[in-house]
């Protein structure tokens, strides 16, 4: 092979290296751009959502390693009143649907054809 045949065989390889980097450049790029969108899209829609005032405002993250044992001990407490009370409240709705079922009121269907 004469050796200007081994350099078109390389500045074609070089070329289709660039080429390939650019299509995969060109292709993220818009991959990047379309997710920019979503999040700005995510965005609205989270600004858009208002909190509910009857819930507390949430309490900054703190270790418990830098608690008093009593204080852990005591929330931990109160947690676990505040989850059984809710589940009572969440049973006694439940008895009352039920009760609300197996009583129904029957009505009296009339055809409306006949």
């Amino acid at each position: 092979m004469p050796w200007w045949s081994w350099i078109l065989l390389w500045a074609g390889l070089v070329l289709a290296l660039l080429g390939m980097l650019a299509w995969f450049g060109y292709a993220l790029f818009r991959k990047a751009v379309r997710t920019m969108e979503a999040l700005e899209g995510l965005a609205d829609q989270f600004a858009g959502l208002e909190l509910d005032p009857q819930l507390p405002p949430l309490r900054p993250f703190r270790p418990a390693v830098f608690e008093e044992t009593a204080d852990v001990r005591l929330a931990l407490e109160q947690g676990s009143a505040e989850r059984r009370h809710r589940r009572q409240l969440r049973w006694d709705r439940l008895v009352v649907r039920g009760k609300l079922m197996q009583h129904a009121p029957s009505t009296q269907r009339t055809d409306s054809h006949a």
